[in-house]
């Protein structure tokens, strides 16, 4: 038994010695970073400028490699397959990660089990808008209406059907006591053109889609859905502001190894993001692209993405249920 107990301790001592030696050594050769989104995408920029950063503090190039399809999943199964010694990352956001594995039908990938997480990269703002046709100036507005109408539900467009968008309204709903009845759409532009036409008249949105018809005095911004106003359009209130204490639902993405990377390695990525991230140009050229700069290390980031599933898993029962 002793003997046992000896040689498992002396290969766990290895293992950790074999894994700080890889930190110690790594990078030795590119980093390939997998992004899940199409070429030209918000998220894609991101990735670009982090990656121009990042090849250069950890002495690698970091090549970005797109593999768009599945809502994200496709390329992080991509990573998921890798080995786990940091030279395959991805670009996780919070679709693949934390709502499709609740779904019906959803892709084989299980986050929980086959990724870690390495850091939270950025905040995506989304917004609540309104036409002006519907007399909503403000969400309290919105709320007395709702009030007056009690099982009435208030239909609002979204990019499609289970996006983020999608459960932010939802959550609005269940928060507010309200019903919501959602239209999917073919993205953000789609569902804010059919506001401004008066077709539909709410919508939950990416905010590059609604800033520039808020700005014109086309749509009225009844509230982003972050916990704090975003440095992307401070001007607008939140939808905690506009009287739902406590409201907080931003879209967020980060970056992720396959299970089993070592948490020196791990640290050693996050590091380099939290590095760049903290640098003002760096943080201007993610607010262009309509995000807000979020880090979170390893550890946390993981925390997040549990909290995260979890909480947009109840909410997805919830909608299942109330309309069974």
């Amino acid at each position: 038994m002793t003997a046992y107990f000896t040689a498992r301790v002396l290969g766990l001592a290895a293992l950790l010695v074999a894994h700080a030696a890889c930190a110690q050594s790594y990078p030795a050769r590119p980093i390939t970073l997998v992004v899940p989104f199409a070429a030209g995408a918000s998220a894609d920029g991101i990735a670009r400028v982090l990656a121009k950063d990042m090849s250069a503090s950890l002495g690698q190039p970091v090549v970005v490699e797109n593999k768009p399809g599945g809502g994200g999943a496709v390329g992080l199964i991509v990573v998921s397959h890798a080995k786990p010694d940091g030279y395959t990352l991805g670009l996780g956001a919070t679709g693949a990660i934390a709502v499709n594995p609740h779904l019906p039908g959803a892709s084989p990938l299980k986050p929980d089990q086959d990724l870690a997480a390495v850091a939270k990269l950025a905040n995506v703002p989304l917004v609540m808008v309104a036409g002006k046709a519907t007399g909503y100036a403000s969400l309290k507005a919105l709320f007395e209406k709702a009030g007056s109408k009690p099982g009435e539900a208030l239909i609002y467009g979204t990019p499609g059907q289970y996006t983020a968008q999608h459960l932010a309204g939802e959550l609005i709903g269940e928060m507010a006591g309200m019903k919501m009845s959602a239209v999917p759409y073919r993205g953000s532009g789609p569902a804010v053109t059919d506001v401004l036409g008066g077709q539909i008249g709410l919508a939950v949105v990416d905010l590059t889609s609604a800033y520039p018809h808020v700005k014109s005095g086309a749509l009225i911004a009844l509230g982003v859905t972050s916990a704090q106003r975003t440095k992307v359009a401070p001007d607008l209130p939140t939808i905690a502001e506009g009287g739902l204490a406590g409201y907080d639902a931003p879209a967020w993405m980060g970056l992720f190894g396959p299970a089993g990377l070592p948490p020196a390695v791990a640290n050693k990525v996050a590091d380099a993001v939290r590095e760049a991230l903290g640098k003002p140009a760096v943080q201007q050229q993610v607010i262009g692209l309509a995000a807000e700069p979020d880090y979170a290390d390893a550890e946390h980031f993981a925390a997040f993405t549990r909290a995260e599933s979890q909480r947009w898993g109840q909410l997805l029962q919830s909608i299942s249920v109330s309309r069974q």
